[in-house]
C-alpha cells in the first residue's frame, strides 16, 4: 500500500518548515514579498511561501488541517472522481494551485509594498476545507461548533472583512482567495469529470440541517 499524498505533504511542508526556522536566509528568500516578485521577477515565492510557516504553531494548525481534509480528499479524487494515479495528480495540482492562487490577490494588492510578505499554507488548507463542506454541509464542526455551510458562509465573511479592513499580520486575503478557489475548483472538477456529483452537492445542501454527532 502506497503513502497517501496527504503524509507526504505534510512531512515536506514539517522539513522545510523546520530548516527555515534555523535559517532565517532560506525563510526570507522563500516567503511570498509580492515586491520581490515585482523587482525581480522572483515568481517562484508564490509556490515555495506555502511550504514554510512563522512558527511551530503555525505549522503545527495548518498540517492538522491538511491531515484531516486531505485525507478525505485524496480518498474522493482517487475513489469517486479519477482513477488512483489520476486523482492523486489532480489532488497534488489542487494543493499547489491553492498556494499559488490564493497569493495573486495580495501580490496586486501590495506589490509596491517593501513592508508586506506571508508565509505558510493557510490559502490551500482552506481551500480542502471549503472543498470538502460541499460533500457534507451540514456537518458539524468540533471547533467551532458549527455546521460547515454555516462556518463557510462565516469564513468567508469573515476574511473579506479583516482584509478590507488590514490592520493585523495575518494574510487574510489569502485564506479568503484559498476559500472561493476551493468551492470553485471542486464545482469545476466535478462538472467536468462526475457530473452526477453535482446533483449530490445540491441535494445534501437541501437536506438542511441536523443535530451535531459529537
Amino acid at each position: 500500500m502506497s503513502i497517501s499524498l496527504t503524509i507526504i505533504l505534510i512531512g515536506i511542508t514539517a522539513l522545510i518548515s523546520y530548516q527555515a526556522f534555523n535559517n532565517r536566509d532560506l525563510f526570507y528568500k522563500s516567503a511570498f514579498h509580492p515586491a520581490s516578485v515585482k523587482e525581480f521577477g522572483q515568481f517562484y515565492r508564490f509556490l515555495t511561501s506555502g511550504f514554510i510557516h512563522a512558527s511551530w504553531g503555525h505549522l503545527a494548525i495548518n498540517m492538522y488541517v491538511l491531515y484531516l481534509f486531505g485525507d478525505i480528499l485524496e480518498q474522493i479524487f482517487t475513489e469517486w472522481i479519477f482513477p488512483p494515479a489520476i486523482g492523486r495528480m489532480v489532488f497534488l495540482l489542487f494543493y499547489l494551485s491553492a498556494i499559488v492562487v490564493s497569493d495573486i490577490p495580495s501580490y496586486f494588492k501590495h506589490k509596491d509594498n517593501n513592508g508586506y510578505s506571508a508565509v505558510g499554507a493557510s490559502g490551500a488548507t482552506s481551500a480542502f476545507v471549503m472543498a470538502y463542506i460541499l460533500f457534507d454541509p451540514w456537518n458539524w464542526f468540533i471547533f467551532p461548533p458549527l455546521p460547515g455551510v454555516v462556518l463557510a458562509i462565516g469564513y468567508l465573511g469573515y476574511s473579506s472583512y479583516m482584509s478590507r479592513r488590514g490592520n493585523d499580520l495575518i494574510a487574510h486575503d489569502a485564506h479568503l482567495w484559498g476559500a472561493v478557489y476551493g468551492i470553485v475548483f471542486m464545482i469545476v472538477v466535478a462538472a467536468l469529470a462526475q457530473p452526477d456529483l453535482l446533483n449530490l452537492f445540491w441535494s445534501r445542501l437541501m437536506e438542511g440541517p441536523r443535530m451535531p454527532n459529537f
